[in-house]
């Protein structure tokens, strides 16, 4: 009956998502016996433990709870695969897993599934009578934004700290926790690899009643992160200035354009970066070694049969690298047909054929053209793209939305954009902007940074610019970290694809 009873007021406290008080627990003997279908027909078993609250003190119980998928056979050493849904940097409610994503994946390959619920910027509870008392000018019935910056990092270290503290009960390995997520998820998991146990967030962890555990992990994927908000303005316009969109803007926001692509080099020289030979990477050379890491990605594509237009600003070589090259723009691979060697024929456009190509290898770029291609696809966003909160000018985007407070307030968060409005960026704002950034902490000297990373951004991913994503997986190999790293060709905004090449990589780092 007292269990009974228990379980209908967590429910309770589930559907209002008012705050709680809890307890770290987990019970092995309490899970559902489950089974899910996959892509490929094949089903995978597993035991689910669902609803596990990760702080004593829970603000939002419609989040801050995870849920936990162990597969038959998993055993205490198993790696654990932990997937967060955040989107937008907004809420994600604990999810379960599925079949076309890394995270059905992952049970099929044995791993242990944790999906975290987390607070976002648009999460809210309405304060009670208790809330309002513990919470200085909080009143009863108020609104109260719950997960404003940093609450979903916050969430989801607690979360981890759970796995820890729950390691001799739970399968599963807490010693190699694998995290992986997409858009403002990549910047959760890459913050997750980034940042662990760093003393900035230790008092918000302790306020919250995470557990007294570690924090660090063993490996994070990062699909397309949104990071370094504090920086990304200035990346997008420096790289995305020459395009033709950008070039036909009204005069004040092709004015913002100008100041912001200037502003960039000065930081990007700051990051002291190294290119994999060692020698310097700075503003001189990085644009050419962004088209470098853009051109490596096509030229896998194209040895895997990818068409490759030079409409795109490519250009080729003029040899086909001998009879049995790899097919060159999609082209066939030599058959053999009646004991002769024949060139495989495609149709060409307007019904004609074509037979052997010349262009075997990618050698040049034009990066204008490109970059329009890239426009093409998807317009740009706006100016600026992400602190875009100008009075009478711009509307506000979701990362002013972020670092907004409890009250639901829309914020700058960079100088550039505050000047505009004549506003100040306090110093609560500077800190929770720096606590959602891990290029704030890679080589501190106080964070435990995982050793392994999977980082993708698509090849026409324009929700952030290139540059980024670069800067971000160089100054990881800068500090000595295993980093995967590949602008995915023709990849727009997403994450969780190319599966097969991913688990490999997983199973190769947990060998």
């Amino acid at each position: 009956m007292i269990k009974k009873l228990l379980s209908l007021m967590l429910g309770a406290c589930f559907t209002l998502g008012v705050a709680a008080q809890s307890t770290l627990h987990f019970n092995s003997n309490e899970g559902v016996k489950s089974s899910l279908k996959l892509y490929d027909g094949s089903t995978v078993n597993y035991t689910s433990y669902e609803r596990l609250f990760y702080v004593t003190n829970v603000e939002d119980s419609t989040y801050q709870f995870l849920n936990v998928y162990v597969p038959e056979g998993a055993t205490q050493q198993t790696p654990i695969f932990l997937r967060s849904y955040v989107g937008g940097y907004m809420a994600s409610p604990a999810a379960q897993p599925q079949a076309g994503d890394a995270t059905g994946r992952a049970l099929k390959e044995g791993y242990v599934v944790v999906i975290p619920g987390t607070r976002g910027r648009n999460s809210s509870i309405v304060a009670d009578k208790e809330y309002a008392k513990k919470h200085k000018g909080i009143k009863k019935g108020q609104t109260v934004y719950t997960g404003r910056a940093p609450k979903a990092i916050l969430d989801l270290k607690a979360a981890i700290r759970y796995l820890r503290h729950s390691d001799k009960d739970m399968p599963g390995d807490a010693e190699r926790i694998i995290t992986d997520g997409t858009s403002a998820g990549g910047a959760m998991s890459a913050l997750m690899g980034a940042t662990g146990n760093n003393p900035e967030y230790a008092e918000l962890l302790k306020a919250m009643g995470a557990a007294e555990e570690r924090d660090d992990v063993f490996a994070s994927v990062c699909y397309c992160p949104i990071i370094d908000l504090e920086h990304v303005d200035m990346a997008y316009e420096w790289l995305f200035q020459q395009t033709d969109s950008r070039q036909s803007l009204d005069d004040l926001h092709k004015g913002y354009t100008q100041e912001l692509a200037a502003m960039f080099p000065t930081y990007l020289n700051s990051l002291n970066l190294q290119k994999p030979d060692g020698t310097p990477l700075t503003a001189d050379n990085y644009l050419d070694y962004i088209k470098s890491e853009i051109i490596r990605a096509a030229q896998i594509a194209k040895n895997a049969g990818a068409d490759i237009p030079d409409s795109l600003g490519f250009s080729f070589s003029n040899s086909a690298g001998g009879m049995f090259a790899a097919p060159i723009n999609g082209g066939m691979r030599p058959q053999m047909q009646g004991g002769q060697l024949q060139q495989g024929m495609r149709p060409m456009r307007g019904g004609g054929m074509r037979g052997r190509q010349t262009g075997e290898y990618i050698t040049d770029l034009d990066m204008k053209k490109y970059l329009n291609y890239v426009v093409s696809t998807q317009p740009l966003k706006g100016v600026p793209a992400f602190d875009s909160l100008i009075d009478g000018i711009n509307n506000a985007s979701g990362e002013n939305d972020e670092f907004g407070d409890g009250t639901g307030s829309k914020v700058n968060h960079t100088d550039f954009t505050a000047h505009k409005n004549n506003a100040i960026i306090t110093d609560d704002i500077h800190r929770n902007v720096k606590l959602m950034n891990p290029m704030s902490f890679i080589g501190d000297g106080n964070t435990t940074v995982a050793p392994h990373w999977y980082i993708r951004h698509g090849a026409r991913d324009r929700d952030t610019a290139f540059p980024v994503p670069v800067y971000f997986a160089t100054k990881l190999q800068n500090i000595g970290k295993d980093v995967n790293f590949l602008l995915a060709w023709n990849r727009p905004h997403s994450g969780d694809y190319a599966l097969d090449e991913l688990f490999e990589w997983v199973a190769d780092i947990i060998k």
